[in-house]
């Protein structure tokens, strides 16, 4: 398993997903204007899935099998576990642990990017394994 996170294939996903999650998280940032945190949170995250998916089976996955119907479906249930992940490290962090701390600067922007790396591993097994199987 660790060699699956030392390769080519892992560090093109660590980058187009970084941008993504830059896009996941400049657009929580946006909507946060206009709505909750908690929403905004779960729109933006969609904004991201949609940019991760069409870089990853652009410059990741190339060697799917899988329709891209097929890949989207198993796409978007590994995503649902990543944003259950995101939301309630998120919310956690932002309302209960870092005001605990005494931390008071960025708590939302902080515990969102901490929200969003932390599915980053299972996520790529998941895609990997399902959503863009060889």
């Amino acid at each position: 398993m660790p060699k699956t996170f030392v390769s080519k294939q892992f560090l093109a996903f660590l980058c187009t997903g970084g941008f993504a999650a830059a896009v996941n998280f400049g657009s929580r940032i946006f909507f946060n204007q206009f709505m909750s945190f908690s929403s905004a949170i779960v729109l933006a995250y969609i904004m991201g899935m949609i940019t991760a998916f069409i870089l990853a089976k652009l410059f990741v996955f190339k060697e799917s099998r899988h329709s891209s119907a097929k890949s989207a479906f198993y796409f978007v249930i590994v995503n649902l576990a990543a944003i259950a992940q995101t939301w309630i490290v998120s919310v956690v962090l932002a309302f209960n642990i870092l005001p605990s701390l005494g931390v008071s600067l960025y708590v939302e922007e902080t515990a969102h990017f901490v929200g969003v790396v932390v599915p980053v591993f299972t996520s790529f097994l998941g895609h990997k394994y399902l959503s863009f199987r060889a």
